[in-house]
């Protein structure tokens, strides 16, 4: 099986013209690579164990890494 799909959609968001708040050009957001697995396949690949606990999944095709894009002024990490 091969998963090779990206996981982050962008969009524009609608932007009135009474909007009164700075625009933002486009947004984004995730899509778990759940939704594209309808079953689990026999004899999927697995992580080791100590790289499981390390990811949060046991199977590659179902982790999904978290990459925050907030920078430090909007209270991010």
């Amino acid at each position: 099986m091969n998963v090779n799909y990206n996981q982050v959609r962008v969009y524009r968001p609608f932007i009135g013209p009474f909007d009164p708040c700075p625009p933002m050009m486009y947004r984004s957001y995730v899509v778990p690579p759940n939704q594209y697995i309808t079953f689990q396949p026999m004899n999927w690949p697995q992580f080791s164990l100590q790289e499981a606990l390390t990811r949060g999944t046991l199977w590659p095709h179902l982790f999904s890494p978290y990459n925050p894009n907030r920078s430090e002024q909007e209270g991010g990490a």
